[in-house]
Parts: C-alpha cells; sequence; structure tokens
C-alpha cells in the first residue's frame, strides 16, 4: 500500500485502496505522505470521519513517525490539526456576554436552563486554563446547547483584523500553525466546507489523504444541507433586537408566523412540486431577511468600529439573516428546475417533536455531491481515499461514482448512474486505481457467518417471537459476549427488554449510558452483551473475548420513506439504471461490510456473525451483498453455530 500511495502522489494518479483492520494503513498513507511534504515543501492533507482517528494520527503515529524519518529525510517533519471555526471556543463570544437565544422547547424549562449555566460556567473557567480551546480537549464534554454559547461559525465570525482578541484567537492560532505544517490532519466536514464554499479554509496542498473514505459522500452531503425553520427566522430575528428598526423586526417576525402556518398544513414528505401557498410565503422570508440584512449593514457602514462588543453582535445577526435568506433563495431557485429527477436539490418536510414542542422544518439536501468532488476535490489535487470497507459487491465502482470517478468496469449495468447523478462525459478523463491489500486475519478459519435461513423475513411489527428465540438461544451458547446492532432504537430497546428477563447474562443498551461508558463495562466483562443501533455499527473496538458473537437483526436496508436516498434510487431509475442496486443495496451492503467488521479486531480473535435476515440467503440481491463481506465460512444451520460458540466459552 506505501508503494502504491507514493506511485500514485508521483504519477498525480487517484488511488481507492481498501485496508482491513489491523493491515496498518495509516502508517502505510503517512510515510509516502510525510516524505513527499518534507522534500518538495507542500502540504498534505489528511481528512478523517471521526475524532478517534484524529487523535491516534495527531498523538501517536505522527509524532513517532517524524522522529523515525529525522535522519533519511534530513528534519523532522511538523504537523498540526484543523477544524471548523465553531469547534474552537471564541475569546469574544466570552468576553461580550452575548449568548445564543435559548430554544423553544427550554424556555419554560428550569432543569434545562439550571444544566445550561453550570456548563457555561465551567467553560468559562476552562477558556483560562485551555491551550488550544478544542472541544475535543475538554473532558467531560458538555451539550451542544452550551458549546454554542462560547463558539461560533465562520459566518458569525468579526475577523482575526477587528476582533479585539484576534492576535490570541484559538482558531487563528490554529490556522496559522495548519500554514506552518507538513502534515494537517482535519475533517471531512471541513474539506467539504473548503470545497463548497470557494473559501479557502485549508492551507495550499497538492495531495489529499481521505481516510474512512466510505463515510465521505455523507459527510460531504450533511455539510451541503441545509434548512428553513419557523424558529430559525425567530431566531434571527431576536438577533437584530436593538439593531435594527422595529418595523424590520415585525416584518421578519410576520414572515415567520406566515411560514410557520403554512408548514403546519402541510404533510411531512418530500416535495416534488412547489405546494400551493408556499412560493408567496417563501418570497416574504426571502425579501424580510434581505430588508434586515440591508438595514443591519446599510451601504457605508463602519459596522461598529470601536465598539466591539457591538460589532460581534452586529455580525452573528447579519450571519442569522444571511442563513435565513440563502436558504429561502435556495429553495425557490430549485423549483425552477422541472423535473424532480434531474433537480439539483432534494427537498423535504420533516416533522420531529423536541421536549413536546411539535417541529415542521423545511429541509434540502443535493440529489448529488459527485460532481462537487469531481471539480473541487479531484480536479484540485492528487486523491488518496481508503478505508476498511470500499468494495460494494466485490467492486469499487460501486462507491466511486458517487465520488464522482468513472466506473472501472465498462457496462455494468448499476453503474451508469450512482448517487443520483449520472457520470458526465469530463469523468472519464480522470484517472485512478484501486487495490486491496487484503487483511491479517484469516477470516475462513477465526469466524463464521450465520444467516438464519429458517426465520421469518423481517416485517414492520416489530422482532417477531422467533427472532428473540433466536438471539437468546445465541446469546445462551455464548455465554453473553455478544453486540447486537439493530436497525432501530425501538427494536434494540425491544429486544433489550424482553431478554433481560429471559438471561441469566447482563444486557446493555445504548441510552442506558454514554456510549463511550456503556463500550468500556461490554469491554471489561465477558459475560456483558451489548445491544445498540447505528453508531455501534461503525464505533465498536473491542479486541479479545468480550466479543465472540455479533447479532445483526436485518439488513440494513435505508428506510422506504428516507427522502434523499428514495430521490437518489427514483433519478437512477430514471436514466434507466438499477435504483435499487445502485442506492438501497450499496447502502445496505457498505453497513453491513461496517457491522461485520466489529467481529474481528485482532488476529487472535474468533467469533460468530450472525445475520437473523433469511432474505440474505433467499432474495436474489443476496450474493450481491455477501459479496460485500469478509470471506467467513459460512452456514444456515443453527446447531452447527451454537456447538462451535460453546466450544469457544470452553476455550
Amino acid at each position: 500500500m506505501a508503494a502504491a500511495v507514493d506511485h500514485a502522489i508521483d504519477t498525480k494518479e487517484h488511488l481507492a485502496v481498501q485496508a482491513g483492520t489491523g493491515t496498518g494503513k495509516s502508517l502505510a498513507y503517512l510515510v509516502p505522505s510525510v516524505r513527499h511534504a518534507v522534500r518538495t515543501g507542500r502540504t498534505v492533507v489528511v481528512s478523517t470521519a471521526t475524532i478517534a482517528l484524529q487523535r491516534q494520527l495527531v498523538d501517536r503515529d505522527l509524532p513517532r513517525l517524524a522522529e523515525a524519518l529525522r535522519a533519511p529525510l534530513g528534519r523532522a517533519a511538523k504537523f498540526a490539526i484543523l477544524k471548523g471555526r465553531n469547534n474552537y471556543l471564541c475569546l469574544n463570544k466570552i468576553n461580550s456576554a452575548i449568548p445564543d437565544e435559548p430554544a423553544e422547547a427550554e424556555l419554560f424549562d428550569a432543569f434545562a436552563i439550571s444544566r445550561l449555566g453550570r456548563e457555561v460556567q465551567r467553560l468559562n473557567e476552562w477558556a483560562s486554563d485551555t491551550e488550544t480551546g478544542d472541544r475535543d480537549e475538554l473532558a467531560p464534554g458538555v451539550t451542544d446547547r452550551a458549546w454554542r454559547q462560547v463558539s461560533v461559525s465562520s459566518r458569525e465570525c468579526l475577523g482575526k483584523s477587528r476582533c479585539q482578541f484576534g492576535q490570541d484567537c484559538f482558531a487563528e492560532r490554529a490556522r496559522t500553525e495548519s500554514a506552518q505544517a507538513d502534515i494537517v490532519v482535519t475533517n471531512h466536514a471541513l474539506l467539504a466546507i473548503d470545497a463548497i464554499s470557494g473559501v479557502q479554509v485549508l492551507p495550499e496542498h497538492d495531495v489529499v489523504v481521505i481516510d474512512e473514505a466510505h463515510e465521505l459522500v455523507d459527510r460531504v452531503t450533511g455539510v451541503a444541507t441545509a434548512e428553513l425553520a419557523p424558529t430559525a427566522i425567530s431566531a434571527a430575528a431576536r438577533r437584530c433586537a436593538k439593531l435594527v428598526d422595529e418595523q424590520e423586526l415585525d416584518r421578519l417576525d410576520g414572515a415567520a408566523e406566515a411560514w410557520h402556518e403554512v408548514l403546519d398544513n402541510l404533510p411531512a414528505t418530500r416535495w416534488d412540486s412547489m405546494p400551493d401557498g408556499v412560493a408567496p410565503v417563501l418570497a416574504l422570508v426571502r425579501d424580510a431577511a434581505w430588508n434586515t440584512r440591508t438595514a443591519l449593514n446599510p451601504p457605508g457602514s463602519t459596522n461598529a468600529q470601536g465598539d466591539p462588543e457591538g460589532a460581534a453582535a452586529r455580525t452573528m445577526a447579519l450571519a442569522a439573516v444571511d442563513e435565513v435568506h440563502d436558504t429561502a433563495v435556495r429553495v425557490l431557485t430549485a423549483f425552477e428546475e422541472s423535473d424532480p429527477a434531474t433537480r439539483r436539490d432534494v427537498i423535504w418536510l420533516s416533522a420531529e417533536e423536541i421536549r413536546g414542542v411539535a417541529r415542521k422544518t423545511l429541509r434540502m439536501a443535493p440529489l448529488s455531491v459527485g460532481g462537487l468532488l469531481r471539480n473541487r476535490l479531484f480536479g484540485a489535487s492528487t486523491v488518496v481515499l481508503t478505508s476498511a470497507t470500499l468494495q460494494i459487491g466485490g467492486s469499487f465502482d460501486g462507491l466511486a461514482i458517487t465520488w464522482g470517478l468513472p466506473a472501472q468496469t465498462p457496462n455494468r449495468p448499476d453503474t451508469g448512474t450512482a448517487n443520483g447523478s449520472q457520470a458526465p462525459a469530463d469523468a472519464e478523463t480522470i484517472r485512478w486505481s484501486s487495490l486491496d491489500v487484503g487483511s491479517p486475519f484469516d477470516h475462513a478459519k477465526s469466524g463464521i457467518l450465520y444467516v438464519a435461513k429458517h426465520l421469518p423475513a423481517p416485517g414492520r411489527d416489530g422482532l417477531a417471537p422467533a427472532y428473540l428465540d433466536e438471539i437468546e438461544r445465541l446469546i445462551e451458547a455464548a455465554g453473553g459476549r455478544t453486540l447486537g446492532l439493530f436497525s432501530s432504537m425501538r427494536a434494540a430497546k425491544a429486544a433489550t427488554e424482553a431478554l433481560r428477563d429471559r438471561l441469566k447474562t447482563p444486557i446493555l443498551c445504548q441510552g442506558d449510558d454514554a456510549t463511550n461508558a456503556l463500550v468500556r463495562k461490554f469491554a471489561e466483562d465477558p459475560a456483558t452483551s451489548l445491544f445498540g443501533t447505528l453508531s455501534l455499527w461503525q464505533g465498536v473496538d473491542v479486541p479479545g473475548p468480550s466479543l465472540s458473537l455479533v447479532i445483526l437483526d436485518r439488513i440494513p436496508f435505508p428506510r422506504p420513506d428516507d427522502p434523499l436516498l428514495a430521490a437518489r434510487q427514483r433519478a437512477v431509475e430514471s436514466r434507466g439504471g438499477n435504483g435499487f442496486l445502485t442506492v438501497a443495496a450499496n447502502h445496505a451492503a457498505l453497513l453491513l461490510a461496517q457491522g461485520t467488521g466489529r467481529l474481528l479486531r485482532s488476529v487472535d480473535d474468533r467469533g460468530v456473525v450472525a445475520i437473523l435476515d433469511s432474505r440474505l440467503a433467499t432474495a436474489r440481491y443476496g450474493g450481491y451483498l455477501r459479496a460485500s463481506l469478509p470471506p467467513y465460512w459460512e452456514t444456515a444451520d443453527p446447531e452447527v453455530v451454537t456447538k462451535a460458540l460453546r466450544r469457544l466459552v470452553s476455550n
């Protein structure tokens, strides 16, 4: 892998590498990256999806490599970590006492307000001790609500030259350090912001390494997603209090009320066309926000120079109003394209209840991010993408097309379109190669893939009694030691409640405590089982005998009513592609690979992956999904599995 990464950097040809757990892939891409950066003086950006991997790179891998490569390279490599501005404590906000507006559901919640006050007080005390202001270094952490009281987004920032604390700013200090570094470690979200905004956030670089690349599309989509809620418009109006005439505030408040009224009378669903009565209200919101913005920042305004607190309040108000205005414009512009299958944005109305308060929000996300990545990422730098799971259905093409790369296998029936977009002609000029470096594990000798073919196909009414019986039998045979991965939190909780009375070994359930604390308890006691949902499918690393059995209740297909994935599937089908295979099956295959990958975390691990969804063995797409999984020894015989688990316990 190191040789392939080195070749990709030399030839400027993009590279996708599948490298299983335990292969040392971070060293394999860091060594050639460090050499390139030190020899050429050009920065290499390394992007990850998780905080844990960022910390591993910055605290362990890079310090060791910098020292080990000092002699052959002539100097020690310099490295830095860089995150989005809102990950750093803002000294101006702390000292200017400009609080965020309380959430509507918290206005009458004394406990929430009291907790918020305690957390903000702690953050104020931490501000005088921290060297970095990095939220991830605060232990224990605080709620997002509390952190917003002491942080700002890039839109809300005054800028170094205008801020009274500009010279001491934690975010600016991190940017300065990154500008001088050979290797800059960041996250997929900041990488996306750098690509989407058109404003340079990352230092100049010619190579990007994307670890945990299977997460890239979702993270970029998340950054490019916008929402417009009545509460956001009202909050923007409150931000502007005392800064503009009351008449302008009344217009913005009136727009918020009108938006609330129109949404309240509409069902929560995807908008393939603009519902009646929505366009005039959106235009009202747009115009009210623009008028307020003009009043906040009239031509020739000095923007409260000489008044740091006033300047900060005005900047934050402008950011809030700009977001409302830009989102309203984005929705109105989206419907100028009449065909939903080719529309750039997918738009839907969601409904949720937060602390007893019903809330409807209009959301919009890009139908595809492939074009964006192709032009702004692959067109600007040499890119190395790596993960333990990049092959879907035995091919790299499934993920590659969602990244905006051309298919390696011509004329595949499911690769003409992907992620809702058609691969354009210019994609064919992009050169990339792929490599599967394998795994240090002997999957066929270390693990069993058991598909419960005898069970009925899963239904919509929760876990059937036969499923609970099967889970009970498997956990009894394993003596606990089980990670139960469920397709919904409702299923996880139902299984926990039912089986705690039927099993002698303890069961922990996600939500009982902080996830990290639950995983630690699970790892410390081999008799304990842990049940949970999506974050456990990808976030658990427990080598050793505490994890000998992984149970998946069903194939993790996306919900049929997921508006974004359903729109992407329909877009593929509108061009003659296989929408189910390209979107839904690929989504499921990726999660299956991640979930089953929780079993073997060291070369000494042994165990069973039990998938209770019989469709994996009986449906036509079952073979495609199994081709995405590690090559475990397979069986559908429950007796074979229970005997194997009992032998593991006795050994």
